[in-house]
This record gives structure tokens, sequence and C-alpha cells, in this order.
């Protein structure tokens, strides 16, 4: 049954122009539809908060929220927001229609993906969420339904409903929002949510594509949070044998339950994909996975609902699946989770003890040192289980892992902070300190400076751009845009000026646009009909670089002459910009149609239509507009657009 004829809004022009013509999905705070904007005549897509919810203000206000946040990002990557109004009950934004399907769609049809696919994929998804993080959003709810797949290969990023700024991470008691298979081990213990949550739901998807399953399953949204907070995400080759050693790590990294050891943001992760992409071989991007299908998925797990979030802040043990429990959610919603009041102590039966008297104790303990000796099992205590914190500060923080891995030690999490003192990158402290006992194969806390809390922009201009970036890069700031236009006072590749300008403060990992010289423009000079070495010639003594087009053409001009230039006379380039030349084969020669007896018009008519440029010639006090004969004989041959001379009858 077609449940769109039941939807009152179908077929309903909202606010006197959102024609709605079909309904497309439904989520938990909104269902989305297809329809006409009446005014401008597109194609587009409504997205209409369930009245129940208009009520609520801070649903309104997410609402509102996500069209003034994607409304901000210009990105071919990311689901367009055109209009935000009301109509009546109806609260809704008017947003781009992508024709096409879901990630969901594909993984549930195909399962597993090839490791190409899955990189072709994840690609745009995180330059779509560099562009957000960069511009100081976070998504908060990334996940395969989100990822639209146009008809045309187009991947863009969707539904920017739970998105918040960067500057205000979430850190709540009550409740968040997000979806309980790609929740952050950080959102689910503390509610909190900067870019690296998405950094980390990505890396689930992944994952989900990668294998064609969630790493992490159970019965109840509780088993899954448990998951999240105390067990890894697996290793994708664990589930499909042969995937790259590049893939992996990719995973692993992105994964990290310890978000300091994560990438920063999607820009940080677009770069390590990149490069586990380029690691890879044609065998291994295109290993075919097993012919599995993706999970069962229904469309009701996608729905927003109430889940105890004291079942994931816990931190304890979760009943199996089919153990007692209240209602159990689907694990793939959008949810709600909220702190709620513990319930009545349940009483335990006593705990049975073996009854040892103390007296049999004491003789166990005596005994034991007497086979061991008590001079060795001191020694063990004192100093063979421990070992001390090799130096650390103001190593890089690659450095001091390798230290304390040569030492037997690991690195327990990375904390960073603003540092006047040390480099950016620079370990400034460690828990234990440096030369302090730990125990011989502990774990030790890093804390890397992030530099200064405010950075100023250095006055970059007239430096090259690979030393700009650079110096940018050791300030603490990230290289941005790169645009150019022509400079006459600066040389060509130095920098003229940044946005924003020097001297600026910014946060660290902030981006910095630069403007780039082209140099002085140069005039580009007509060369058709030359010879090419000629035209070669004169090009290059003006500071261009030449090439010419692999295939010759029938032109007007000499064979071997040059009979176009991809830049025209006048045109203004830069030196060492390139001009391809095309090169004439010489005229096709064509047949000359016969118009002896025609008239004026007609013979020049069809002169024409063959290719020439025609001339009348009317004798003196001739009045007739036959022809009498033409200057070329009708069937032979002549150059095409060359000139046929036609004859009327004289007197």
């Amino acid at each position: 049954m077609d449940t769109t004829l039941q939807d009152p809004l179908v077929g309903h022009v909202l606010d006197g122009r959102y024609r709605v013509d079909a309904r497309i999905a439904v989520g938990g705070m909104a269902t989305v539809y297809r329809a006409v904007d009446t005014r401008l005549d597109r194609v587009l897509a409504l997205k209409v908060m369930h009245p129940t919810l208009a009520a609520d203000v801070s649903f309104v206000e997410r609402f509102i929220r996500e069209a003034k946040s994607v409304a901000r990002l210009s990105h071919p990557n990311v689901v367009g927001v055109f209009d935000q109004s009301a109509d009546g009950a109806y609260v809704y934004l008017a947003m781009e229609y992508v024709a096409g399907c879901t990630l969901r769609d594909v993984l549930r049809e195909r399962g597993a993906l090839q490791p190409r696919a899955a990189l072709d994929i994840l690609e745009p998804v995180l330059a779509a969420l560099g562009a957000a993080h960069r511009a100081g959003f976070v998504h908060r709810d990334m996940k395969p339904e989100n990822v639209l797949i146009g008809d045309d290969g187009r991947v863009k990023v969707a539904d920017f409903g739970l998105v918040r700024a960067v500057d205000t991470i979430t850190s709540t008691t009550g409740s968040i929002l997000g979806t309980v298979s790609y929740l952050a081990p950080e959102q689910i213990e503390h509610g909190t949510a900067d870019t690296r949550v998405d950094v980390y739901a990505c890396g689930v998807v992944l994952y989900e594509m990668l294998t064609g399953a969630k790493p992490h399953s159970g019965g109840t949204a509780a088993q899954v949070l448990y998951q999240h907070l105390h067990e890894d995400v697996p290793a994708p080759s664990a589930a499909v044998p042969g995937l790259a050693v590049a893939l992996d790590e990719l995973v692993a990294s992105a994964t990290a339950r310890n978000p300091e050891i994560r990438p920063y943001d999607a820009v940080a992760l677009l770069a390590r994909a990149r490069e586990a992409r380029a690691e890879l071989g044609d065998e291994q991007l295109d290993a075919v996975p097993p012919q599995a299908r993706a999970e069962a998925h229904d469309g009701s797990q996608d729905r927003t609902s109430v889940i105890p979030r004291a079942l994931g802040a816990a931190r304890t043990p979760v009943p199996a699946a089919g153990g007692h429990g209240g209602h159990q959610e689907p694990l793939n919603r959008t949810s709600r989770l909220q702190t709620q009041p513990p319930g009545p102590p349940q009483p335990r039966p006593p705990r049975r003890r073996a009854f040892v008297p103390r007296r049999g104790v004491l003789a166990l303990i005596v005994a034991v040192l007497l086979v061991l000796g008590v001079g060795a099992g001191v020694w063990y205590i004192n100093s063979g289980q421990f070992t001390r914190v090799p130096p650390l500060l103001a190593q890089s923080e690659k450095q001091a892992g390798k230290r304390l891995s040569d030492a037997g030690l690991d690195v327990k999490k990375v904390e960073r902070k603003f540092s006047d003192s040390f480099d950016r990158g620079a370990v400034m402290n460690s828990a234990p300190k440096s030369g302090e006992r730990i125990r011989t194969n502990g774990s030790v806390t890093l804390v890397v400076s992030r530099g200064p809390e405010i950075v100023k922009v250095p006055d970059l201009e007239r430096m090259p751009l690979a030393k700009a970036r650079g110096e940018l890069e050791k300030t603490g700031l990230a290289p941005g845009i790169v645009t150019r236009e022509f400079d006459e006072d600066i040389a060509q590749g130095a920098v003229i000026r940044t946005k924003p300008a020097a001297g600026t403060g910014r946060q660290p990992d902030s981006a910095v646009a630069m403007v780039v010289s082209k140099g002085a423009p140069l005039d580009v000079p007509d060369v058709t009909g030359e010879t090419a070495e000629d035209a070669t010639f004169e090009l290059k003594e003006a500071g261009f670089t030449v090439r010419s087009a692999p295939d010759r053409v029938f032109s007007p001009e000499d064979a071997g002459s040059v009979a176009g230039q991809s830049a025209a006379e006048g045109d203004q380039l830069a030196e060492g910009d390139t001009i391809t030349l095309t090169v004439s084969k010489g005229p096709r020669m064509i047949s000359v149609p016969d118009v002896v007896g025609d008239n004026i018009d007609d013979a020049k008519a069809e002169l024409k239509e063959a290719g020439f440029v025609v001339e009348v010639d009317r004798p003196f006090l001739s009045f007739s507009d036959e022809i009498a004969s033409q200057s070329v004989d009708a069937g032979g041959e002549a150059p095409e657009g060359s000139t046929i001379t036609i004859k009327t009858k004289g007197l």
C-alpha cells in the first residue's frame, strides 16, 4: 500500500510556494518530501519537523540551527539548504534534492565494498566534514543514512540537524543526541562532542563499508554502548581476510577510544586516508570482498528514541542479549540519551567463603617464602617490577613514544594544552614525570604543547609559497585555500597577502588563505598562419610553454602552419603558462557542384552550402539572372573556403 496517499501534506502547498509531491523518508525528528518550488520551478527536498515536536522550543531551535549552519557551508559534498520557514504547525527546511540513494541502501544491497569503492565514498564525506570543521561546526550524527549517493555518482553529506558549534563543546549530564552504533566513547561517558566524534563515526562507517557489518553488535543499546567504552573496534581484516594493513591502521586511528590519539578533525583524517590509498596497489584496492549481505536493517532503527545514558556511562558490564531488562531500543536510531535515577537496590544472596584459619594462612605464607627465598622475593618486589620514566621533556610526540617503547612502556593517552614556553608539538609534561618509578610495561600520559593559545598570522608577503606553508605550520596554523592573481611587483609564486591579514590573532590549527602572485601579465601574440616552428619560437621567446595538439586539422592555412591557438591574441597569461598550437594539414578538397543554368540566388546558395565563397560576374548591360559559366567546372575539386566565380549571360 502506498502510504504517501495517507500523508496530509502530499498535494499540499506550503507557504503558497512549495508543492509537496511525494514522501521520501520518515525520521525521528522530521519527514522528508520531494517538492517543487513553484516560484523558481525547481525540484527540491522539504524536511518538515513532526508537528508534535514543533511545540518543543529546543527542537525548533535545533532545526533552525541546522538551516543557518549548513547555509554557511558552500561545498560540493554538502547538501545545500535554500530556505527555512514555518507554515502553521509545519516548520520546514527547503533543501537541495539529490536523486539517488543512501550509503545504507548500498550496504544493504551489496554488503561489503571493495576498498577502492569504500575510499571513493569516504574521501568526499571527509572533505564535506572538513569544510564544516574548519568553519567551526561538528556534525555529531555521521552514519550511512546521512551519506547520499547521487545517480551521477556524487557523494553528499546530509542531515546537519545535530550540528553544534565547535566552540560550544557539549558537556551535559542530562542528555545527548546521536546514533548508538556510531557514538564516540567520550559522547557516551561525558557527553562531550568536538570534531573528533565525527572522526570516530567515520571510522565506524569505513569499517562497515569494508566488512558489511558494524564493529559492535548486541541485542540492546546498552550492550553496544558498553562495547564502545571497553572494546576497540576490531581490524577489518579480521572479518575480511586479505584486507591491507593500511586499511586496518586507518580504521584503528579513526576509532581510537582515546580521542587524543585520533586525527584532530576530518581534514587530518582525509590526509591519512589519501596516504593509505597511496600505499595500496590496484590489486589491494580492487580486492573482491566475500559475497555477504549487510546486517539486517529496517527503517524503524533510524528514529529518535529515549535510552538511559546511565547504561553507557556506568562503565559496567551489561546483560547479554535475551537477559532480563526493560524496553530494548534498536541500535541504529538517532537517540536522546538521558540520565535516569537509579532504581531501588536489588537484594543479593550472600556469597559463601571458604574458611581458612588464621594460623593456616600464616603457615602458608612462611612456606612460600622459604621455597622462593625471602631475598629474591624482596628484590623482585622492589626492583624487578619497576623501571623509571625516560627523559621526555621538549621531545616531539613521536620521539617520546619511541623512548617509552624502548623502555618497555607505552603511551596511555595524550593531552594537549596551550603553552607559551614549549614549541607546538613538544612534550611539556608527563604522568608519571621523567625519572619517576613506574611498573614495567606501565603506561605514561603525555602532555603535548599546542603552542600559544592565540597565534598571530605571520607576515608572509613576498615569501615563496612552499616556505610560506612551512612557516604557517611552524607557527601552529594551517595552510588554507590558495588563489592566484597577477602582480607586477611580487615575483611569480610568492605570497601577495593572506586572509586574515598578517598580525591577526587566530586559534591554533585555524586555516589561513593565501593569494599568490602569477607575476606580471604577458600578452599573447597571434601566431595563426605561421609555420609551427616559427610560432613555437615566438611564443617561447615571449615567455610561454608551448605544446602541439596531437591531431592536425583541415583549415584554410597551408599544411604545416598554425591553424589555431588555445589562447587568443590579446589574452593575458602568466610566464610559463602553456599555449597549445593546432597545426593545419591544409584545406579540404571538395567537389564543385554544377550551377550553370541556375539563377543567381540558387547558384550562390548551393555553392555556399558546399563550402565555397561566391563572387558574381555580371557582364555590362546584362539583365539575365541565369548562370552562363563558373570559374571551376562542375565535378572538379577546389579547396574548402576558396572562391568560385559565377558569370551570368550577356546580351
